[in-house]
């Protein structure tokens, strides 16, 4: 069959419309780049690769007895095949030149950081160095900052959980930020304090959540894959001071 061609030259639509239905998806489907049949094995392939290219630096506090909770949410990343380094807030400086030398060699392609007290103090540093290095931090998460900071450099987005009725404080930003900046307020979420915020399993599965829609893409639950017993903790948790 011969395609009408009218005074213009181009194929009337009205011949493709006139081809068999299945012939018409797989044309209009090739015209809009949308694959066909996707593989569920090509995507388990990809979201191993997303893993693999990914690396979440967790930052402890004073002494590396009192962030002991990170090592439980270092282990559960790991076992989604993320990388993890676990260490002390004063390796910040050293952390980012190894995590920005592995982001310009390709290795890295996605840098999260993760910070509880001292360690959550010294995320801006952290995100400014790697700014200034050239690797961007996609995300960090700070469980209770113990002294106000503020933010400088590019950071995809910047989460800051504090306890504002302890020692916790609100970040704030210079005239250099560019990212996406959330305070949010969890002091009453059950069973949450300075010494505890990275040991609730409340707060490990929202930070877990949160990297895992950065790495995988996935959607973030409000709290976690379990629904908390109060409910002002999950008004605490997702719909806390903001700015």
């Amino acid at each position: 069959m011969t395609p009408y061609r009218g005074d213009s030259g181009f194929v009337r639509w009205s011949y493709f419309l006139s081809r068999p239905t299945w012939w018409r998806l797989q044309a209009i489907a090739l015209l809009l780049l949308l694959p066909i049949g996707a593989s569920p094995a090509r995507a388990m392939k990809d979201s191993a690769s997303a893993a693999s290219t990914a690396h979440v630096y967790l930052l402890r506090g004073v002494l590396n007895i009192f962030s002991l909770g990170l090592d439980d949410i270092a282990a559960q990343l790991r076992a989604q095949g993320i990388p993890v380094t676990v260490a002390n807030f004063a390796s910040w400086s050293s952390l980012a030149d190894e995590a920005a030398a592995g982001y310009k060699s390709g290795r890295i392609k996605t840098i999260i950081l993760v910070g509880h007290s001292s360690g959550a103090t010294a995320l801006p540093d952290m995100v400014a160095r790697l700014d200034q290095l050239g690797a961007p931090v996609k995300l960090a998460i700070g469980l209770d900052s113990v002294f106000r900071t503020k933010l400088s450099g590019r950071v995809g987005r910047y989460i800051n959980f504090y306890i504002a009725n302890g020692n916790g404080e609100p970040v704030a930003t210079t005239g250099q930020f560019q990212g996406k900046l959330e305070n949010i307020n969890v002091q009453n979420v059950p069973g949450v304090g300075h010494m505890s915020i990275e040991k609730n399993q409340i707060m490990q599965r929202k930070v877990i959540s949160e990297i895992d829609a950065v790495v995988f893409g996935r959607s973030v639950p409000a709290l976690g894959a379990k629904k908390p017993r109060h409910p002002e903790a999950a008004s605490a948790v997702t719909h806390g001071t903001a700015r």
